[in-house]
């Protein structure tokens, strides 16, 4: 009767925990398929997630000492923007900016420390729910561009397709990590098992297309080609790689050819003439143009080490930075812009290993470390201190990290545990009494 009870209680406890783990991985798709639908602040992401930190936090949220560098860059680079705000004539009236990105930064370091636990098993989940919402949004751009459903002015600005976003060259980039997901797998994998990918990333293609992003069509070339690279380097040789160069030759010929088709629509054709053919536009020109704007900002920064706060170099110059660089030093001073700089340093150094490491999580991390460069690389250009998929991104290549370096470690204790027993004896800890 005790043996059945206790079968009885164990039987029950594991039924709590499988139950419970599986309302963990509903919970954290759904805050990743939130990340698309962004159309004020705070959005629905910060919304929902909100309540998750504190409940994850209760219940079993684990931070390791990998994730130090994260989390302390992170905290420095808010407290530059806290600070910022002493600068202000109103601080109160900016705060909720500031708030935003402190809650955005605490987003980044809980997918880290929930990735480092099950690197694979949650990697795997933000993977489809990514690739889920970015699916919707595409769906949601695609069909407001041509007018198939009521209420497409919602999903377009200046005739640009921007899905459930406030701005298409949010939404743009937003699209390019699940394209680059898919694009790898159509690489890697039996056509028979990919042609609905195939599907799913020519409308993801159709929807960055629409929405006109010249520095989301710079990224998606730039993170195809390196992701075709690390593919090939990283794949055996032989037939794969013959594969992988082929399938990226036909690829290339297929985005040509619906490029094409999309440009016999006249309105397509006469918005791609204007931005697609034009290195710079009117307000990229000039000294108060975007570049213009970029000078001016070193000698602001230079002039205000607690930065500006907020908002005050658009109202002072007519614009806003559009470097994310510049935006580091005039929203969060010099110790957040320093701080926002190392961190995006130390990322890409420690990182960089973990695309030739053989894990069963490698293929996602390949991913988005390109995806990261270039976001990076798109600093130049544009401000994202608010993207929320950027600081996704963190999170999980600092999840990679801490995961690899955990997973070293248990591979070490294995190995001590397993030398003195191949010896014919116990370790020294084992022993009985």
């Amino acid at each position: 009767m005790s043996i059945g009870a206790a079968d009885g209680s164990l039987a029950h406890g594991d039924w709590n925990w499988a139950f419970g783990r599986k309302v963990g991985d509903w919970t954290l798709a759904l805050v990743v398929f939130l990340g698309a639908f962004v159309i004020a602040e705070p959005a629905p992401y910060e919304l929902f997630l909100s309540p998750v930190l504190v409940i994850w936090a209760v219940f079993g949220f684990r931070l390791n000492r990998y994730l130090l560098p994260l989390i302390v860059l992170l905290a420095i680079y808010i407290a530059g923007g806290f600070l910022a705000l002493t600068q202000k004539a109103e601080p109160v009236s900016q705060l909720l900016y500031v708030v935003v990105t402190f809650f955005l930064a605490l987003s980044a370091i809980f997918f880290a420390a929930i990735i480092s636990e099950a690197p694979e098993r949650r990697l795997r989940i933000i993977r489809r729910a990514y690739i889920a919402s970015a699916f919707v949004a595409a769906l949601l751009a695609v069909l407001g561009y041509f007018h198939l459903i009521p209420g497409s002015d919602a999903f377009l600005l200046y005739d640009r397709a921007k899905g459930p976003f406030q701005d298409p060259n949010v939404f743009a980039p937003y699209l390019v990590l699940p394209i680059v997901l898919l694009y790898r797998d159509i690489l890697t994998e039996p056509l028979h098992r990919s042609w609905w990918k195939a599907a799913i990333l020519l409308l993801l293609l159709l929807g960055i297309f629409l929405a006109f992003s010249r520095a989301a069509w710079g990224m998606t070339v730039f993170a195809g080609l390196m992701i075709t690279v690390v593919s090939y380097i990283t794949s055996s040789r032989g037939t794969p790689r013959l594969r992988i160069v082929s399938l990226f030759a036909a690829g290339v010929f297929v985005v040509a050819l619906m490029v094409m088709v999309a440009l016999t629509v006249p309105d397509i054709n006469q918005l791609f003439v204007d931005r697609g053919t034009t290195l710079l536009e009117d307000y990229d020109a000039g000294p108060y143009g975007r570049f213009g704007r970029h000078l001016q900002g070193l000698y602001l920064i230079v002039q205000h080490p607690l930065g500006l706060g907020p908002f005050s170099f658009a109202y002072l110059l007519g614009g806003d930075e559009h470097n994310m660089w510049i935006k580091g030093f005039t929203t969060y001073g010099w110790i957040g812009g320093f701080a926002y700089i190392a961190l995006a340093i130390w990322t890409l150094v420690a990182a960089t290993p973990l695309i030739f490491k053989p894990r069963p999580w490698q293929a996602i991390i390949q991913c988005t470390y390109v995806v990261f460069v270039g976001h990076l690389l798109i600093h130049n250009v544009i401000d994202n201190d608010h993207w929320r998929h950027v600081f996704l991104i963190y999170g999980m290549l600092w999840g990679g990290i801490a995961a690899e370096k955990l997973a070293v470690r248990s591979e070490r204790l294995r190995a001590t545990t397993l030398v003195p027993a191949a010896h014919g004896r116990l370790p020294e800890m084992s022993r009985p009494a």
